[in-house]
């Protein structure tokens, strides 16, 4: 229960502090990431049913329809962490899943169109190809002119 700090840095853009620790008793070494806890609304699921926002979930969701793809877990952290502070910054106390899914996908749009395809694939539910070809053929009109992918 009781350490020493050994060394203290601020790390993900100055939102967490990273510190190497020392225990008193058995002088093991060890690690702690703090993170200001912030006031997050209460996610509101499809189905009616009320639960805490999970920046876990939201990861993880991240990770999956990033799998295989040139995009780092850096850039995943910082992603969860701008929704995470948007969401609290709006002071609202609920939030629908709907409204973070499409948060999620217009970021996805634009880190990686193959993960946001993926995540929109799930979120969206298509019913059968003909509505997986509309999402495929929207996101290829919505490109630019020049043919490139946008970045």
């Amino acid at each position: 229960m009781e350490s020493r700090v050994l060394d203290s840095r601020l790390v993900s853009g100055g939102t967490v502090t990273w510190r190497r620790r020392e225990c008193d008793a058995c002088k093991r070494r060890f690690t702690t990431y703090e993170r200001v806890e912030l006031s997050l609304p209460t996610v509101v699921k499809r189905d009616g049913q009320r639960a805490p926002f999970n920046r876990e979930k939201l990861l993880a969701s991240l990770k999956i329809a990033c799998n295989k793809r040139p995009v780092s877990v850096d850039t995943l952290e910082r992603e969860a962490d701008i929704l995470e502070r948007e969401l609290s910054e709006a002071g609202e106390r609920e939030v629908s899943s709907m409204e973070i899914g499409e948060r999620v996908m217009a970021r996805l749009k634009q880190l990686d169109e193959v993960a946001y395809v993926r995540f929109a694939s799930v979120y969206k539910s298509f019913r059968d190809i003909d509505e997986f070809m509309r999402e495929m053929t929207s996101l290829v009109r919505a490109r630019p002119e020049d043919g490139e992918a946008s970045p």
